[in-house]
């Protein structure tokens, strides 16, 4: 299937970029867009405040939108302002360290076209250091609440030929696509979250309201991750990744399933408060511990209103997690770590 390039389908999709300090990582993810195979979309840049003169050279043209804050909203709130400025059928969201191949877009529109049932379509990750090895095929959750990137650290060259358009939790936000009104519907991201985890959130409530995701195998970017905070481990990313951590599973998970798992997910937290603290990390684990905790009134609010709008059947979401009581392999590969593979 190819896209015929009228001006018409400029309302097909938008695609938007926040940025936070990304340095040249920026103005080469907007080279790789400007060689797109389908080239017909709309871009919008949101800035965060950056300090480092990311935006040189990039500004406002016909179909690109630069939007420059005073202050760093944060990647949640971020998408959130320049998705109130898109009107088209479909809102790709691309982080500015992931660099697509040139028929990118034009393979995640053609699984739209091919897949009219499904909201959500998640990239193919591949690291950038090491383009053999898959960074990500969406992602996954576990029922203690848990989650990690599909596939991460696994050989592309032994799974392509197993690889196809297939059902998935949720994408990961830095390189999916999504049906704009599929997003009004659960009302996008939740801005308290900041960064991190906000995409397995939102995907958890695009789940819940009954919308489906799959994987793209051949809509593939070359991800770096974490390239503006720290890495993994650094303290940011600790703090947020698991304080968003604990967000996520007591707004989202139905309540039958609550009940199943809430010890399994103490555990886990309990096992992450002292896998962290041996590893000197202590203060930032308990700091993220305890203000996921004394946040409970307002996320006991806002899990009143995302169960009492649920219209998936609890037994259909509880499909879709990764029900093992140890996820064994991916603890051999040590590719959890506990960091998330974090996607910013």
């Amino acid at each position: 299937m190819n896209f015929i390039y009228e001006d018409k389908y400029h309302d097909l999709a938008t695609i938007i970029i926040v940025n936070w300090n990304s340095g040249e990582l920026l103005r080469k993810c907007i080279t790789k867009l400007e060689k797109q195979t389908f080239n017909q979309f709309k871009t919008i840049i949101v800035d965060n405040a950056s300090t480092d003169n990311s935006l040189n050279d990039v500004s406002s043209t016909n179909y690109r939108l630069v939007i420059r804050l005073k202050e760093n909203i944060g990647f949640a709130a971020g998408n959130n302002l320049a998705l109130r400025y898109c009107t088209t059928k479909y809102v790709v969201l691309l982080n500015p360290d992931a660099f697509p191949e040139e028929n990118w877009i034009e393979n995640l529109l053609i699984a739209a076209a091919e897949n009219a049932d499904v909201a959500c379509f998640a990239s193919m990750q591949l690291c950038y250091t090491d383009p053999s090895i898959i960074d990500g095929a969406g992602d996954i959750y576990h029922f203690s609440g848990l989650p990690w990137r599909n596939r991460h650290g696994i050989s592309f060259d032994q799974t392509v030929d197993t690889l196809e358009s297939k059902l998935i939790f949720s994408p990961c936000a830095a390189a999916a696509m999504y049906d704009r009104l599929a997003l009004e519907d659960v009302g996008y991201f939740d801005e308290d979250f900041f960064c991190y985890l906000e995409d397995v959130d939102l995907g958890f409530r695009l789940r819940l309201a009954g919308y489906l995701a799959i994987c793209v195998p051949n809509a593939i970017v070359y991800h770096i991750g974490s390239a503006t905070t720290g890495g993994k481990q650094s303290d940011f990313s600790i703090y947020h990744g698991h304080r968003n951590l604990v967000w996520t599973y007591v707004k989202n998970m139905p309540t039958p399933l609550l009940c199943l798992t809430l010890p399994i997910h103490i555990l886990l937290n309990v096992f992450s408060i002292f896998w962290f603290t041996f590893r000197g990390k202590g203060l930032i684990i308990w700091k993220a511990k305890y203000d996921a905790l004394k946040a409970m009134p307002t996320l006991l609010s806002k899990r009143k209103i995302i169960q009492k709008g649920r219209k998936e059947k609890t037994i259909n979401i509880w499909i879709f997690f990764d029900k093992r009581i140890i996820p064994i392999r991916k603890l051999k590969e040590r590719k959890i770590d506990f960091g998330f593979n974090s996607k910013s």
